[in-house]
């Protein structure tokens, strides 16, 4: 699935035309490797419609595949294009964790009350 076709753009970093390219690397078709397919796939659509390829790839069956993104955890999405390399771990289920891991939108700056709380 690559095309470059853009209908909303993201709300942080990039080119509205930039395919990007993901890898969601699993073990075997676990509940977490399901949800992490599922939440991942959702995201695209939502935010990156028809401007990305996610490459699953099981480790039970490559595991050699493991090293080069450096994997330590399971399941972990990398972000390969755009750069810069980006790993999150996790089923995905945060979406705002995601999208930020993802710098498809920027964290939220801290409120005035959550600065100063430590302040006093």
């Amino acid at each position: 699935m690559k095309t470059t076709t853009s209908q909303e753009g993201p709300a942080g970093v990039g080119e509205e035309t930039e395919t990007w390219e993901l890898r969601l690397y699993i073990a075997g078709q676990t509940p977490k490797s399901v949800a992490a397919f599922r939440n991942l796939k959702k995201l695209c659509e939502e935010h990156l419609p028809g401007r990305y390829q996610i490459e699953v790839i099981d480790l039970m069956q490559h595991p050699q595949l493991a090293a080069g993104d450096q994997i330590v955890a399971i399941p972990t999405l990398v972000r390969r294009l755009p750069e810069p390399l980006r790993r999150i771990v996790g089923d995905l289920s945060n979406t705002e964790r995601t999208l930020v891991g993802l710098q498809l939108r920027l964290a939220k700056p801290l409120t005035t009350t959550e600065e100063g709380s430590d302040a006093r």
